[in-house]
């Protein structure tokens, strides 16, 4: 449907042109209009067109690698979807789907190259609203990314509780073990071999103190290390309340798909049955007139 260039006033990126102007994009550009519930384009299909909703509500959709359907924008009046695509010529990267009757423009590489020759302002504005989406893209990577918790962790863990986990996972290693055993043996050892002259003779006094001093200190540090294995354990048990609501909420998504299409099959079974009781009375009809004649 072609466009009256006073319907471009009513887009922002176009207010500034003046009549000749806008004559010529209305001349190239056409209007889009959109049942409810109908799909603009979809991910993967080839970029042929941009568009600039007029009226109505468009939502704009990507899946992540959980296949979970993810909102990528609402554009209002005035504003773009599509245009990314469109302007470097690669598939659509979304799903785009008009809510409500929608009137949209349609506008393709050409129509944006012939108005930037007689605007160059005009692309300013359009630059404005892709950083815009750019900015809301980045917004929602970073709000759900899922970062593994250990790597969480590790970026906030202190210079002591690193020296905590290394002194646990030492401390509970067979390393450790055979070290202190061979420590032990020699030390003892000698202190017996050495009668008179050893320095720690049985019962080994200096060595008692010793091996109390090492478990008073080895013990908070070890406790240290199993609270960040708790704090571990609670941030994954977070992540995965996050994994159960969005999977909850794709449930209830589905649910109420398939609530629309079984309705959208009932209208479609209630125009086949009239259909065919229109056409059986109708035949009725005159197989009662054929008798009657």
């Amino acid at each position: 449907m072609p466009c009256n260039a006073e319907e471009l006033r009513h887009v922002p990126l176009f207010e500034l042109l003046d009549d000749d102007e806008a004559q010529v994009l209305a001349a190239q550009v056409e209007i889009r209009r959109f049942p409810p519930r109908a799909r603009i384009f979809k991910a993967g299909d080839p970029p042929s067109h941009g568009y600039v909703v007029m009226s109505g509500v468009v939502r704009v959709t990507s899946t992540d690698e959980d296949q979970q359907e993810v909102l990528v924008d609402e554009p209002a009046h005035g504003e773009f979807f599509g245009f990314a695509s469109m302007l470097q010529q690669t598939e659509h990267q979304t799903n785009a789907m008009a809510m409500d009757e929608t009137v949209c423009l349609e506008i393709g590489r050409d129509d944006i190259a012939a108005l930037l020759t007689r605007r160059p302002m005009a692309g300013l504005d359009m630059l404005t609203v892709q950083a815009r989406q750019f900015h809301a893209a980045q917004k929602l990577v970073r709000k759900r990314a899922a970062r593994n918790p250990n790597e969480v962790i590790e970026e906030q863990q202190t210079f002591g509780e690193r020296i905590a986990d290394s002194v646990a996972r030492f401390g509970g290693s067979w390393s450790f073990i055979i070290i202190f055993g061979i420590v032990l043996v020699t030390y003892s050892g000698l202190n017996v071999a050495l009668l008179n002259r050893a320095w720690d003779p049985y019962p080994f006094i200096l060595l008692n103190l010793f091996l109390s001093m090492l478990a008073a200190i080895q013990a908070p540090v070890i406790m240290m290390s199993q609270n960040r294995q708790d704090a571990k354990d609670r941030l994954r048990s977070e992540l995965d309340f996050e994994v159960n609501r969005r999977a909850e909420s794709e449930i209830q998504s589905l649910s109420r798909r398939m609530s629309l299409l079984m309705d959208k099959v009932q209208d479609v079974e209630d125009v086949v049955r009239n259909s065919v009781g229109s056409a059986s009375r109708r035949e009725l009809r005159g197989s009662v007139s054929d008798a009657a004649s």
